[in-house]
């Protein structure tokens, strides 16, 4: 028993150690062309220090129209911010921890320095500061929101004030309420987003919701769909594997297939998102650009990808950004 656990560790010792020089040859990779990540991650970046890059501002990543309005193919995402780490407590507390409405704007400014102009999240009070203050930074990012007409959301009202250029029905919502046979109170939300003179989107987890929204013709004017179904419940999963999860959060290889299939036969532009299957595929830089590599050879030019960043240890907004230049500037 001594001699299986001490091979067990070992192992598990490799493994790690595997993993440390594959993040530490990715860096060393990343200092050359546009992979370059700089002398510093986000997360040391003042105010004087960004304004001072600023000069050295990259050019525009690819870009797709939805709705008259220039979007880059790849987007700066929110879960990282809000916390929404999935693996564990912990995480999320670290990344809550982090992202304070400074660190925030330091994020948006970056974004807009590698080149992404657009920047998607749902609404909270810390991401309403760190807009603004990235605004009052020069900022001219673009903010696509996430959100419902659940109680317990801000109004439209109070979203306007930060001047989203869209509102997306949150893909939770979206596949709760196909699954209670209201899929109709979607369409009442396109409306009153499009009253309102915005773009409205509608986001879900599930292939089959994306392909009824547009069969039913609820005038959306673009979707965002995630590339693996996180959303199936516990009786499903058990039905499929034989046994009871300790959560949902199952992330199946075959689901961005599934997904992509639909992405490609839609004649609206979509914005696909969980590339890396939130954050499982980020052990190595070889699965990273396989991801993004995936994504691009995947969707239509028309679509983009939003991918949340969290540059704490890392420039992950830059190197994003160059595999986006990398695999997103080829028309599929």
């Amino acid at each position: 028993m001594n001699r299986e656990r001490t091979e067990a560790e070992s192992e598990y010792k490799r493994e790690s150690t595997h993993r440390r020089y594959a993040r530490r040859a990715f860096l060393r990779e990343a200092g050359a062309g546009s992979l370059v990540a700089g002398a510093a991650c986000l997360g040391a970046l003042s105010k004087a220090s960004a304004a001072a890059s600023a000069a050295e501002k990259a050019p525009l990543l690819p870009t797709i129209t939805i709705g008259g309005k220039t979007i880059t193919r790849l987007i700066t995402g929110g879960n990282p911010v809000q916390g929404a780490s999935q693996p564990t407590l912990h995480v999320t507390r670290h990344m809550v921890e982090y992202y304070t409405p400074e660190h925030i704007a330091d994020l948006l400014v970056h974004s807009e320095e590698v080149g992404i102009n657009t920047f998607q999240v749902s609404y909270s009070d810390r991401v309403r500061d760190g807009l603004r203050r990235a605004w009052e930074r020069g900022s001219k990012i673009q903010w696509i929101c996430l959100t419902s007409a659940d109680e317990g959301q801000p109004s439209l009202e109070r979203l306007l004030e930060l001047k989203p250029i869209a509102l997306v029905h949150h893909g939770g919502v979206t596949d709760r309420l196909f699954r209670q046979g209201k899929s109709d109170a979607i369409g009442d939300f396109i409306k009153k987003v499009h009253d309102k003179g915005l773009l409205a989107g509608v986001s879900s987890h599930v292939p089959a919701n994306i392909r009824a929204v547009e069969e039913k013709g609820l005038g959306n004017d673009f979707f965002m769909c995630c590339f693996y179904n996180v959303v199936r419940t516990k009786e499903e999963l058990k039905r499929q594997f034989g046994m009871a999860p300790v959560d949902n959060l199952y992330y199946l290889d075959g689901d961005p297939q599934a997904m992509t299939e639909v992405i490609r036969q839609s004649r609206k532009p979509c914005l696909g998102f969980k590339i890396l299957a939130a954050g499982r595929l980020c052990w190595y830089p070889d699965s990273v650009e396989q991801a993004f590599q995936f994504a691009f050879r995947n969707i239509k030019a028309t679509d983009g990808v939003i991918v949340g960043m969290y540059p704490r240890f890392e420039d992950e907004p830059k190197i994003n950004a160059g595999l986006t230049r990398k695999h997103g500037s080829v028309v599929s």
